[in-house]
């Protein structure tokens, strides 16, 4: 059963629980992440048309305060007040679906979206992608380009100097088509290490984005923003409801805080809850962990100290953790990591020896 379909099956009673505190929402921001549009071929990263009608019908309602993504951080770092159910929108890796199918629908809908873009397809000209004319026609009406580094590579593989090179030149490529360079930034795949993060923060850029889910808050990593996912699995009204009602599960002292894998596979991960999540414990139902593709996993809890344990190593690439607890309103507090394992016997030697 999908994780959304376990969240709907045990919706809390909208009777049985009080307003949401208002400090819950003030400071928090739900984040999605589309890739392509209308594409059938491609379902794993893929929203159907009608899905996506249905996401902006939504959000449109009347319910929802759909933001600038830059503005909605900028306002969290600064403890600046968001209106309740905050949510910003966001796209990945340029295709041209983006330009025929999603931005005709959120032109209409007036809904403001960031778009990230790696360099090297564009200036290929390659089939099924954005062209630098389209980008322009986006950044004139008010989207935000951000960048996605060159070639879209996987960065905790590679060395510094090439990452260092891939940023310099598709920050060079945006700012010469489009007119301002890029202060936000997408890694490719959603992965990252602290070693990637700390370049990407030396490269200048504001803000960082994995693909991983959870809610955008004070307790967040600026370069390691959680995510929503969006795609013909997960596109069904009854799961983005839920996302985009969530709450933050906020947390400090998250241990190992590298999300990149060494020797210690599978690593032994815990948190401490903090804040309004600490405080509901009392009222709330029991924290629930799941883990992507299958994986098993069992938490610990005592007092607000959660330790999580993978029940094998994790396997080559991204694993991700998804951990939630019921709150008020129906809605969810939802906190999420992404662990990467490296597929190359040299950087997994290179990471077992740093650690």
């Amino acid at each position: 059963m999908r994780l959304g379909a376990r969240l709907a099956a045990g919706l809390v009673s909208l009777a049985a629980l009080t307003s949401a505190p208002q400090a819950e929402a003030a400071d928090s921001a739900v984040i999605l992440t589309y890739y392509r549009f209308g594409e059938a071929n491609f379902p794993s990263i893929n929203t159907k048309l009608v899905d996506f009608e249905a996401h902006i019908k939504e959000l449109t309602s009347g319910r929802y305060n759909v933001a600038p993504l830059l503005d909605v951080l900028s306002a969290i770092r600064k403890g600046k007040p968001l209106p309740e159910r905050t949510v910003a929108i966001t796209m990945d890796d340029g295709f041209a679906s983006v330009y025929t199918q999603a931005w005709p629908r959120l032109r209409a809908a007036k809904l403001p979206f960031t778009i990230f873009v790696a360099t090297d397809s564009i200036d290929a000209k390659a089939k099924g992608m954005m062209s630098w004319d389209q980008l322009r026609e986006l950044a004139r009406a008010g989207v935000t380009i951000g960048a996605q580094t060159a070639s879209h590579l996987h960065m905790v593989e590679a060395t510094e100097a090439r990452n260092k090179d891939e940023m310099t030149r598709s920050n060079a490529r945006i700012a010469a088509e489009i007119g301002t360079p890029p202060v936000l930034f997408s890694y490719p795949y959603g992965e990252a290490s602290l070693a990637v993060m700390h370049q990407v923060k030396e490269a200048g850029y504001k803000f960082a984005f994995g693909q991983y889910s959870g809610i955008a808050n004070p307790t967040t990593d600026d370069f390691f923003v959680p995510r929503f996912g969006v795609n013909e699995a997960s596109g069904d009204m009854t799961r983005f409801r839920i996302v985009i009602n969530a709450l933050p599960l906020k947390v400090t002292d998250v241990a190992p805080a590298d999300p990149l894998v060494g020797k210690h596979n599978p690593p032994s991960f815990g948190f401490t809850m903090i804040g309004d999540t600490a405080n509901a414990l009392g009222r709330a139902g029991t924290l629930a962990c799941f883990g992507s593709n299958g994986w098993r996993v069992r938490s610990e809890r005592l007092d607000t100290r959660v330790e999580v344990r993978f029940d094998k190593a994790l396997a080559q690439g991204r694993t991700r953790l998804n951990c939630t607890m019921a709150g008020p309103q129906g809605r969810y507090r939802w906190y999420g990591m992404s662990f990467y394992v490296p597929r190359s016997q040299a950087q997994a030697t290179a990471v077992s020896n740093a650690q």
